[in-house]
């Protein structure tokens, strides 16, 4: 028993240790919710799915032989009577006709209208990516809005703290009124501040809840805090995965197949197309000959001229296929500068991300607690413990951010690349301890 359930342990620590979990998506519960359900509701998403199923329903539509026609005439009466027994020419037609379009020309429609469900497909897969990622953004955008929000009611209330204290101290006589009305203002200045971000912060969750298809006013609860990452990508590994992974590539691939069609169908126009046709007419039977019934048949085609008609629609084939191949390299180009732009952001929230949590805030940390201690036996004045304060709540807020932004960033990456998932090690984002006044 002991041995089995050693075994069951050391299997256990293996499958947890492979790269597999360890590459894994680490979005949090309440986000992977809203991801699907933004998939699931979204409205821009919804009708782009309905887009396939249209130009799905068009395949079998286009590459249909036309209706067949059938035709019933009254052929040869006399119009002094109207009789059909009077001469063997009268007799009355059932003619049946089907056309034929020249061959290559319906798989051609065919090819072309299945290029057009895969752009159709290849824009929903690229669309769902792109909300996908704005739902991430706006959801760590919330996140560091929502902690500044509690940094910013953490720093009022230390404010309030000091307020107390530089009017003790001024009814003591060791303090002057200009402090304590500094105070004052300082703590009106915070709490615009927190009515700003309350503001933004509901924006944003407006935005979310606009994204899933909700209702603008649903509030989103269980937001969790900003989180580091030590995720490093390289700008050529990036832009290889965007080769092979990012769905508007393909949706560029399928535009080219479009007007490669599009230029065969018109190099096709120049061939004649086929109408079978077969007839049986009724005749009277008191006419002289017996009113023997004939039968008939043939064959007819169409012919392709003016020349010059197709020779433009040849041309502007040609065109359109010119310019699906300068979008697609233009839509590359694009994604490389996009990559770089997003992947450079992200090494620079990176850094000062680090910068702040692992070098700057301590030090304002420690530079307050000396301010506060010096105020305190008159060693400096109530401007520098101001300026202390007011330093260590703005490099608090400005790390919360570049820890968003890391996020929001890294989101962007993958949604630019075409991957959904977002490999990550998000340890615990380590909460530092505000000194009290």
């Amino acid at each position: 028993m002991k041995l089995l359930l050693a075994i069951l342990v050391l299997f256990l620590g293996l499958i947890l240790a492979s790269p597999a979990f360890a590459e894994r998506p680490v979005d949090s519960l309440p986000l992977a919710n809203l991801l699907r359900e933004a998939v699931q509701n979204n409205p821009a998403l919804l009708a782009a799915h309905d887009q396939i199923e249209v130009s799905a329903a068009r395949i079998d539509q286009v590459s249909a032989l036309p209706d067949p026609q059938l035709s019933i005439s009254l052929l040869n009466y006399p119009v002094d009577s109207l009789s059909s027994s009077k001469t063997p020419m009268t007799g009355n037609d059932l003619k049946l006709s089907q056309k034929f379009p020249f061959p290559g020309k319906l798989s051609t429609k065919k090819e072309l209208a299945r290029q057009q469900e895969l752009w159709a497909q290849a824009k929903y897969a690229d669309l769902t990516l792109q909300v996908r990622q704005q739902v991430r953004d706006n959801w760590y955008k919330l996140s560091f809005q929502q902690h500044a929000i509690e940094l910013t009611q953490t720093h009022v209330g230390l404010m309030d703290d000091l307020s107390r204290l530089v009017e003790t101290r001024y009814q003591v006589g060791k303090g002057m009124q200009q402090n304590v009305l500094r105070a004052q203002v300082a703590r009106s200045r915070l709490f615009d501040r927190l009515l700003r971000l309350q503001k933004e912060a509901e924006i944003s969750q407006a935005r979310i809840n606009s994204l899933l298809g909700r209702a603008t006013d649903m509030t989103l609860v269980d937001i969790p805090e900003p989180n580091e990452t030590s995720y490093a990508p390289t700008l050529a590994s990036l832009q290889q995965q965007a080769r092979e992974n990012r769905p508007m590539f393909k949706a560029f691939d399928a535009l080219i197949g479009q007007n490669e069609q599009k230029t065969r169908l018109a190099e096709l126009d120049y061939r004649p197309d086929f109408n079978v046709w077969a007839g049986y007419r009724f005749r009277n039977d008191d006419l002289a000959d017996g009113g023997t019934d004939f039968v008939s048949g043939g064959i007819s085609i169409n012919l392709p001229f003016p020349v010059a008609k197709r020779k433009a629609a040849v041309r502007e084939a040609d065109a359109g296929l010119r310019m699906a191949k300068q979008q697609r390299n233009e839509f590359s180009r694009q994604v490389d500068l996009e990559l770089h732009s997003s992947l450079t952001e992200f090494q620079q929230a990176q850094k000062l991300g680090n910068l702040y949590g692992n070098g700057i805030i301590p030090q304002a940390e420690q530079a307050y607690k000396a301010t506060l201690a010096a105020y305190q036996v008159d060693k400096v004045d109530f401007l520098a413990l101001h300026d202390s304060l007011m330093t260590l709540y703005q490099y608090r807020v400005d790390f919360a951010r570049a820890l968003s932004d890391v996020q929001r960033s890294l989101a962007r990456l993958w949604a630019i690349t075409g991957l959904d998932d977002i490999p990550q090690t998000l340890p615990s984002l380590i909460e530092k301890d505000i000194p009290d006044a």
